[in-house]
Formats: C-alpha cells, structure tokens, sequence
C-alpha cells in the first residue's frame, strides 16, 4: 500500500519485530508486537507500516494534511517542519516511506491546510500554508500563489515620533522614550519599535539609523487556518480559506481571486478555528481564542455573539460529527453542542499534546484520537475510550485519513523527530474500551427477549386502536390540568417565600439547612449565600417557627453579619426533642430584612424520629 512490495510488508506484519527489515532509508518496518511496552497493553487493531526515528520532524498536527497533491489518486504526508522555529523550516512531502519533495519555508508556519479552488481536471487540491503574516499556496507543489494581510492602522504618535526621527527632530533616546510610553498605555505598535525596546541602549542609535527611512507598517500575523466549503459540499468542491489573525480577526478567502470575502472581529487572537457549512449559504465558524473563550460566528455576523467559558486553557480542538471537541490543559477532554452547552466531560489520564479526528465513513464510526504525554494515543468516542496505542515516543503531531491507497492510516510525529504510520486493520471494531476502559456492553448490543403475544394485549391494541381520539382527549386533559397544578404551585412558593433562592434582585440569598445528630438532641445548621457578583448584603437575620411542645432550640433568632459575594457562611443552634413518642414535625427557617414585614427566603426543615425513642 505504502510501496511497491504489498506482499512483503505483509508477511513483515505478520513475522514480528524480531528479525525486522529496514527500508533503503534506514527505517525499521516492524510488526505490532514491537509497538507493546511491557507497563502498558497496546491494541491489536493497528499494523505498523514504517517506523522511522531519523525524519527529525518538528510539527504540530495543525501543520500536517493527508492530500493527493498530484491528482494521481494516491495521497501524500504533506509536513511543515518548524525546524528550530527560527532556521531551517521546510515543507515535506512524504510518498510512502520516502520523502518525495522538500520546500523551504521563509518563517515560521502555524497551519497547512489542502483544498480545491478550480474546477480543472485532474482534481487535484492546492495547499496552503500559513507562515507569518502571508498565505503561500502551492499548486502541485509548485508556488502558485503569496497572499498577505493587509497593514493595520499605525498609532499616529508612533508615526510621528519616527517621522522626526528621519527628518532628525528627534533622538534615538527619544525616540525609545515614546514608544516605551505608547506600550505601556496598551496600544499595539509596530515589529520595529518592539525591536527596539528589546535593544541595548548603546545599540539605539544603529538601530534607528539603519530604518528610521523604511516605510513603517505593522502587519498582522496568521495564527490559525482552516477551510469552508463555498457553494457546494461535495469532497471535491471549491472551497474558502479562513484565517485567524493576531489583530483578533477572522477573514476569510476567495479561492479564486484572492480577496477578503468577510471579515470578523473576535475579543482575543484565534488559535484554533472549525467551519462547518456553506459560505454561500449558511456557515458556522467556532474559534478557541487565546483568552481561554470559544466563540461562534455566523453568516452576516461582524462580531463574536456568544462564548463558552473553558476551565482552562484549549490545547487542541476538532468537529467530530455535529458536536466539538475540546482538549485543555487541566487534562480534560469536552464536548459541546454548536449552540455552546456542554454535553460531556472525560478526565485524561496525562496531558493532551495533539488531537485529531478519526473518520470511518465505511463503517459510520466517528470518534476522537487523542495524544498525551505519557506515549499513548487513545480513541475517545464521545467520553468512552474504546481503543488505546502504545508508541515509543511522545507524540506532537497525529493525523488519520487516507494515505497512499490505503483509507485508514494514522501518521504520527514524536516529539525526538521520529515518523511512524499505522494502518487500522480491515477487521478492527471500536467496541470494547481498551484495557477494561469504559466502552457500551456487550449486552447493549444483543436483542431483548419480547413476550409471546396475550390475549389481553390483542384486547387493548384494539381498545386504542377503536378509542384512539377519546384517549388522546383524556391525555390531554390531564396534562392541562398538571401545568395548571405546577403554575399554581410554584405562584403559591413565590407569594410563600419557599424557594431556597431570593426571588429579590436586591437581596439575592441563596439558603440550604441541613441536620446532625440522632438525638433527642440535634444541631440544626443553616448555610447562606450571597448569590450576588459585586453587592454584599447586610441587615439579615434568621428566625424560626416550630412547635414548642415538641422542640425546644438554643437560639430562637440569628442575627447575620455582610454577606461577601460568593461565600457561604454556615449558622448552627441546638434543637432539643422533648417527646418521647417517636414523632416529629417540621421547623420553619426564614431569612428575615431588617424593615421588611414579610421574609426573604423561607425554608422548610423535617426534623427526623430521635432514635433514642424509638429504641
């Protein structure tokens, strides 16, 4: 699949690691068996095709895609290498257990991205790739096309201090002096003056002589990239590119001519973006910002409208069907609704280091794969971990798709540099969770026994049947009178103060009242809180209403202290049984307001049976 000899990598698989081959670039192809490690059970659902520690590779999985680059239908690893995030960046094209072709890259690149902007046959998709504040677009990996951002706005006292420095109005020492000034007001200054606040004094006068003539801009950089379907949702559509920008933007672009489309402003620079839908009809983008918020932005919109306020900070998300997938990094793995409300929540094992989707379209499976820091990538459908694969090195870089002809591959990068490919077996099921972790029974999947048909069911079925509209007019009924009884009722608790929550927007307090011992003597504990965000709350007292033949209590009014926002404050008294017939009645709690003639909050405690009595 990934060469020419099908059969002997076949028969490698299957023979072990123990006498393994090596490729003609050195790389060791090994059976699954070399993949276990002795602290932790493997799966058996993956072959290792190559297994290469010499690449040394050094990416992210934003910056992989799995594409037929060529249109010769057979996919290819396109890679862009950070290199040591200053040199030595390039981009890689992997056929088979080779490289194929190698680019280099003038900065340093924040996304890869592989899609159809033509309708020209063959097909074959372009890639981008965003690098600094540019969009290089290569067509059969030859350069196509540069698009960069558009200068922002330059701060008019920041031109104007460089403008005198040229016409020698002003010093390098007062030159520096205004730009110090200018960020620490918070306002965002060109590359060049950040430049040279990190220089050394005596390194000033250099510096603003040799630029104080260049033209000043300041440039956005491109910090997320994704594509959008334009008017078609085929696979081979055309599609737009949208880009997260470090100016807090999201635009996105014409495949064809290489302009803005739309343009969308966002409180926090972008860091990972998800699009789903058509831009020429109706089109949803989700966007993980730096300030730790996912926002949502929709067709015709100019401005983010609603966010999801994360735990903490995102390290990773994808769209895994309808819903989204987040990885943070207080090790929890999330997902959530297009509309924002969280509908599951799994705790990790380690640290999260790449996510990426995995897709089985032949078998309708959809599900999560996950890389964490302690050399295992695990498949997580919705909060359920139903496969897990040991590797021999943390894994930075993960995608799965198709590669070569082969439709289910997982490529991965190590964080030393390795390169390694597994191939799903045709045979595989995600059913059982690895190692005994979670997974639906086996049970789930078995039908129930139905019972043999009675005479009493034939009777009924043909009672509904012949009674179907008078029925259906009782159920009716019945469910009118039970919101009615409910309206009532809750009417009742708001007139009766008996909610545990102040229906007051000025007084806010939220109650809970709880009851230790097993007496005759009890300690009865009522806890307040000021469900307000800024205003405390004084001038509370609490009072209660009890029958005195039956208790007797210590303290019959509690005076309350501020209320800070926020804080619960607990307050205890003694409560004495003076029965001894094993009865009990309820104590009536009420938070009481200074020159208020009717209570806060009311609270309705059922005092248990003293067990001495009963005894």
């Amino acid at each position: 699949i990934l060469s020419n000899k099908q059969p002997e990598m076949s028969e490698v698989n299957q023979a072990g690691s123990a006498d393994a081959p090596t490729t003609g670039d050195g790389a060791e192809v090994s059976g699954e068996a070399s993949q276990q490690q002795p602290q932790q059970q493997s799966s058996d659902k993956w072959l290792v095709a190559l297994k290469d520690p010499t690449p040394g590779l050094n990416t992210l999985s934003q910056c992989m895609v799995l594409t037929d680059v060529t249109g010769d239908g057979e996919n290819r690893l396109v890679v862009a290498d950070l290199g040591d995030t200053r040199t030595n960046m390039r981009l890689r094209v992997y056929k088979g257990t080779a490289l194929a072709m190698e680019n280099t890259i003038i900065d340093l690149p924040v996304g890869v991205a592989a899609f159809y902007l033509d309708t020209n046959t063959p097909r074959s998709p372009a890639v981008a790739v965003a690098s600094g504040p540019s969009v290089f677009i290569y067509k059969n990996m030859r350069p196509y096309f540069r698009f960069t951002l558009p200068p922002l706005d330059l701060h008019p006292l920041e031109e104007e201090i460089w403008a005198a420095a040229r016409e020698g109005r002003a010093s390098a020492v007062q030159v520096r002096g205004i730009i110090e000034d200018l960020r620490n007001q918070g306002a965002s200054i060109t590359g060049r003056s950040q430049r040279l606040l990190a220089l050394h004094p005596d390194q000033l006068q250099e510096f603003v002589e040799a630029y104080k003539t260049a033209p000043l801009r300041r440039l956005s950089v491109v910090t997320a990239l994704d594509t959008l379907k334009k008017s078609h949702s085929e696979e081979d559509a055309i599609s737009c590119l949208v880009m997260g920008t470090e100016a807090c933007q999201v635009q996105v672009l014409d495949p064809q001519a290489f302009t803005v489309l739309a343009k969308m402003q966002l409180p926090s620079p972008p860091v990972f973006l998800c699009s789903s839908g058509l831009f020429d009809v109706d089109y949803r983008i989700v966007a993980a910002c730096r300030d730790g918020v996912i926002y949502q932005l929709r067709r015709g919109a100019k401005e983010a409208t609603q966010g999801i306020r994360l735990r903490a900070s995102a390290v990773g998300m994808i769209r895994v069907d309808k819903h989204i997938v987040v990885a943070t990094m207080d090790r929890q793995l999330s997902g959530y609704s297009t509309k924002g409300k969280e509908l599951w929540r799994a705790a990790l094992p380690a640290g999260v280091t790449a996510l990426a989707p995995l897709s089985l379209p032949s078998k309708g499976f959809n599900a999560a794969l996950v890389a964490m820091d302690n050399n295992t990538v695990c498949v997580y459908k919705d909060k359920l971990e139903v496969d897990r694969l040991v590797t021999e090195d943390v894994v930075t870089g993960i995608r799965f798709g198709r590669y070569g002809r082969e439709e289910a591959t997982l490529v991965t990068v190590g964080r030393s540099g390795g390169l390694a490919i597994y191939i799903l077996k045709r045979s595989a099921k995600f059913v059982d969770g690895a190692g005994g972790v979670g997974g639906p029974p086996a049970k789930q999947f078995s039908r129930l026994p139905l019972p043999k048909k009675t005479r009493l069911f034939v009777d009924q079925t043909l009672r509904e049947r012949d009674c179907a509209v008078s029925m259906h007019r009782q159920f009716l009924h019945d469910l009118y009178r039970l919101r009615l009884m409910t309206a009532e009722n809750y009417v009742q608790a708001l007139e009766t103060k008996a909610t545990p929550i102040s229906a007051s927007k000025e007084d806010p307090v939220k109650l809970a009242c709880t009851v230790q011992g097993v007496g005759p003597v009890f300690r009865l504990t009522v806890g307040l809180q000021n469900a307000s965000l800024t205003t405390a709350i004084a001038g509370l007292g609490i009072s209660f209403a009890y029958d005195g033949l039956l208790y007797r209590l210590e303290k019959v009014y509690i005076p309350v202290p501020y209320l800070v926002p926020g804080l619960t404050y607990n307050f205890s008294t003694i409560v004495e049984c003076l029965t001894d017939k094993g009865i009990a009645d309820a104590i009536k709690v009420y938070i009481l307001k200074r020159d208020n003639d009717s209570p806060l909050v009311t609270g309705v405690v059922n005092m248990p049976v003293s067990e001495s009595f009963v005894v």
